[in-house]
């Protein structure tokens, strides 16, 4: 509840403030008046410690906002707890009107595989952790961030760079285009 509060004031002080230079006496060009999608994408930018550009995905970053910090159940799914995979599941359901599958290796049978350097946003990153096997993943939010959903935090945005996801990292995953579609 509290991050949607912070979320709607942000966008009502970037809307009241847009209204208020576009009332002076000195009007600004249009393209110096900032839009509602910059501020946010500004405020998501230093929120979450990720960069976004002008071709970001908002819809993506609102929604990983909107679940941080949603406790990890196993084969959960909801606010009320959820896994990595579901995480996966939701975001790609809501974000990308696409369905996926609901476990991290059912997930990356459905993708080209690419190397960590090709990741875009959106893309799905796989880790086996003290396994042979993929037991982790999440989705990769650019500069070497992704969101996913600890065992341990639930929802969170990590760091691909920190010592513990490096050394379990497996590959990246595009979604098959088919599936995109």
């Amino acid at each position: 509840m509290g991050k949607k509060v912070i979320l709607l004031f942000l966008l009502i002080v970037s809307i009241v403030s847009v209204q208020a230079q576009t009332n002076t006496k000195e009007q600004k060009p249009a393209t110096q008046v900032e839009d509602p999608d910059n501020l946010a994408k500004e405020y998501f930018s230093q929120i979450m410690g990720v960069a976004l550009s002008a071709t970001s995905n908002l819809k993506l970053y609102e929604f990983v906002y909107d679940w941080i910090g949603t406790p990890y159940r196993l084969g959960g799914g909801t606010k009320k707890g959820i896994d990595c995979s579901g995480f996966a599941f939701e975001l790609y359901n809501k974000v990308f009107s696409t369905l996926i599958g609901s476990n991290s290796r059912n997930i990356f049978s459905m993708v080209n595989p690419i190397n960590k350097e090709e990741l875009k946003e959106g893309d799905l990153v796989f880790f086996k952790i003290g396994s042979r096997s993929i037991t982790h993943m999440g989705v990769y939010m650019g500069n070497n961030k992704f969101a996913h959903a600890s065992s341990s935090k639930g929802v969170m945005i990590s760091d691909l760079d920190e010592a513990y996801w490096r050394r379990y990292y497996y590959k990246g995953g595009r979604l098959l285009a088919k599936l995109r579609e």
